[in-house]
Order: structure tokens, then sequence, then C-alpha cells
């Protein structure tokens, strides 16, 4: 064993870690996205393979022969728009360390004092928060942000008028990282018709995603939580912010 270390060139040694850092990377920007969930399916399916080969199972090791022998190809059109991503992260993100964050108890603090101030002036506002799977695909199509989160800066976002006003403020990994993106509506027909498109949008997101979404209705000025497809709606601010102290304390 020993052998095989003194036979280890620098060239080696090198070659080893930068695999290790391309590898550390690709999960880097992977981790907490669709993308993530996606692979764990593709190594579900060649278990899958593995064990039909294994037990004898021969129509289904076929179907899955012929399915993982298109994999590449599988892999880009699944993939496509993460593909793309990641390539432009290499170029655009720091190789090390991240921008300012600030701690979750504070973050939630700042949303709630936001919220309660949007709706006590009943200026309407969408207000995300990302959870395990990212939200990348939906910021793309905002206005970047990635500033530190704050009651003013949320207040400012949802101004009446302002540029920013339509659609959602996304905050992920502790930072407001864009505003004016759009959501799915959910497409449910047993929705209440009493619910506005912000209403709609979150909950829509909130089927697809593992997602928080604040409304605020600038109607009524009722602050709402949707989680999950189900609106909690007329919230109070320390209803709102127990709610989210609950929901982001794992």
């Amino acid at each position: 064993m020993f052998e095989i270390f003194t036979q280890l060139r620098w060239q080696d040694a090198l070659d080893i870690g930068i695999i290790a850092f391309v590898v550390y990377r690709l999960i880097h920007m992977i981790r907490g996205t669709r993308a993530m969930q996606m692979i764990i399916g593709l190594v579900v399916v060649l278990l899958a393979y593995v064990s039909s080969q294994m037990l004898g199972l021969f129509t289904l090791n076929w179907m899955l022969d012929n399915f993982l022998g298109s994999i590449i190809l599988v892999i880009i059109v699944i993939f496509q728009s993460d593909i793309r991503r990641a390539l432009t992260q290499v170029g655009a993100a720091p190789l090390f360390g991240g921008a300012e964050r600030i701690e979750r108890g504070q973050l939630l603090e700042e949303i709630t004092k936001a919220v309660v101030a949007l709706a006590g002036n009943r200026i309407g506002g969408l207000i995300v928060l990302d959870r395990d799977v990212g939200l990348n695909e939906y910021i793309e199509v905002g206005t970047r942000l990635d500033a530190r989160v704050s009651k003013e800066l949320i207040e400012s976002v949802f101004i009446p008028h302002s540029p920013m006003h339509d659609g959602a403020l996304v905050i992920q990994k502790g930072r407001a990282a864009a505003a004016r993106c759009f959501l799915p509506l959910s497409v449910d027909p047993n929705l209440s018709k009493a619910l506005g498109t912000r209403h709609r949008a979150a909950i829509g997101l909130t089927e697809e995603t593992d997602a928080v979404a604040i409304v605020i209705s600038e109607e009524q000025g009722k602050i709402s939580l949707v989680v999950g497809g189900k609106v909690i709606q007329d919230l109070d601010g320390s209803q709102l912010h127990s709610s989210l102290q609950g929901l982001f304390s794992s």
C-alpha cells in the first residue's frame, strides 16, 4: 500500500486535487435545486438496472438498457437550464466564500417588520423564501439584486409605480436574490375566486417547490402565508413571525 504513495507524482496529486475541487463545485451549485432531486432519481434508475441484471428481470433490464443508452441526451435535455446556469456561475461567482448574509432570526424580523408596514399602508407585495429546493429558474427571469435583506429594501421594492413593484421578491440563502420575479399560477379549479393573482402565484410556486410565500393584499391590507399550496390568511405581525420561526427552526 505504501508503494502507491511512493510512486505518486506531484502531477497525480494536482490531478486528484483538481477533480475533487470540480466535483465539490458541481455539488455546491446543484445542491438544493430540483436538479439534485433528478440526479437522485437517475441514481435510483441505475440501481434498478444493476438489480435487474443480478435478479434476471429481463424485460425490466431491456427497458432500462434502452433508456440508459440515450442517457447523455436525456441529461442534456432535462438539465439544459441548469447547465447554462452553472456555466454562467463559473465565470461570475467567486470560487470561495460568499456575499454578506444576516443571521436567520434577524432576517425573519426584518421581513416581518416590512410586511406589517406594507400591510398597514395597503401596499401589495409577494415575498418568497427558499428552503431546500432552489429557486434559480425564477430568479433568472427577474431583476437581480443580490442584496442584504432589510425592512427598507423590501419596502422600496414594493413602492407603488416602482419598476419592481409587480412580481415577487425572492429571498434565497439569506439574501434578496431578485425582484420582479414571475411565478407559475396555480391551476387548481377549487381555489376561491376571492384569491387574486398574487395568491394564485404563491400557491402555484409552493405547489411545485418547498418555498414559503408571504402575500400582502393591497385591497384589504391583509397578510397571508402560503406553504405547500395551502393559504393561511389574516395573520398579524406576531402570528406571521411565529409561523416563520416554526418553518425555519430546523
